[in-house]
């Protein structure tokens, strides 16, 4: 089994309190976004559903801060302090990130293997690392592939970031280090035009889904 899910270095955000605040300055970031991402579903088709300059640059805001979330609660799931309670309702709060069927990928130092798994298999084995301590942290985040509309009416983009991982076990002389890795890994973006009600009216805006993560890189 590979020694490590993601990899990262900043110690992980105190457990119970962090995931309570991130999520409600998540979501009024993203009722804001949705409504400047919003355009009547009759618009939007005499449009052709394209996405233009001042559009897109809140859809790219909006993907890359669904990365920066996702990094948040990698850290948080990884954190051996975090209850397991809390760290159930995060996995709940990470899988919304993402489109069905995504993946993560797993790498290690020690093999040229790449292991694949899903969003919520990959969580869970986070959480069961035989570490006493973990330390995640993700840098580095920025576009290498810009949106480009599919045939289908899709926008598909990729995202990179790099990832610091850290594994440590008690000792007798205190916490010691027992794996470390950089991680170079791309995130598919899939940008999508949805249907709502509000207020009786049909409204239709581009909604931001992560895909699969992909390593690309593994080293010391």
């Amino acid at each position: 089994m590979n020694p490590t899910p993601f990899s990262t270095h900043r110690s992980a955000p105190a457990a119970p309190e962090g995931p309570r605040s991130a999520q409600r300055f998540i979501g009024f970031l993203g009722l804001f976004l949705m409504a400047f991402l919003a355009l009547p579903a009759g618009l939007a088709a005499q449009s052709g559903e394209d996405v233009g300059p001042e559009r897109k640059r809140a859809i790219d805001s909006l993907a890359l801060e669904k990365v920066r979330d996702l990094s948040k609660y990698i850290a948080i799931v990884g954190n051996k302090e975090t209850p397991v309670s809390e760290a159930d309702r995060v996995i709940a709060r990470t899988l919304e990130l993402f489109a069905p069927g995504s993946e993560m990928g797993v790498s290690s130092i020690n093999s040229p293997d790449i292991q694949y798994y899903p969003v919520r298999r990959y969580l869970e084995r986070l959480m069961q690392l035989n570490y006493d301590r973990v330390e995640i942290d993700w840098y580095d985040i920025q576009y290498i592939s810009d949106l480009e509309r599919q045939p289908d009416g899709k926008y598909v983009g990729v995202i990179t970031i790099y990832q610091r991982f850290s594994g440590y076990k008690q000792g007798f002389e205190g916490s010691q280090l027992q794996y470390k890795d950089t991680t170079k890994k791309d995130i598919t973006v899939y940008v999508e035009r949805k249907e709502t009600q509000i207020g009786g009216r049909t409204i239709g805006f581009w909604d931001v889904l992560l895909g699969d993560v992909r390593v690309t890189e593994t080293r010391r």
